[in-house]
């Protein structure tokens, strides 16, 4: 099974940067995406931003990966 998980966008370095959830901060490949831009969420995938998210969307499912213990 896959899992990408929505992080917002905390750093942008060129094609790179960093993303954070729930105090977790982690190293973010941005090619798969235009124009990534801080404070933004993203679904991340094996260190790869591959499809934006609405805010909404991402706190929705956050909260859900949470109530599982994820």
């Amino acid at each position: 099974m896959c899992l990408a998980v929505p992080m917002r966008i905390v750093e942008v370095k060129g094609g790179e940067g960093f993303v954070e959830s729930s105090g977790l901060r982690r190293k973010a490949n941005f090619s798969l995406i235009k124009a990534p831009r801080i404070g933004e969420y993203v679904l991340l995938h094996a260190g790869f931003a591959i499809e934006r998210v609405k805010e909404k969307e991402a706190q929705k499912t956050l909260r859900a990966l949470k109530s599982m213990s994820f």
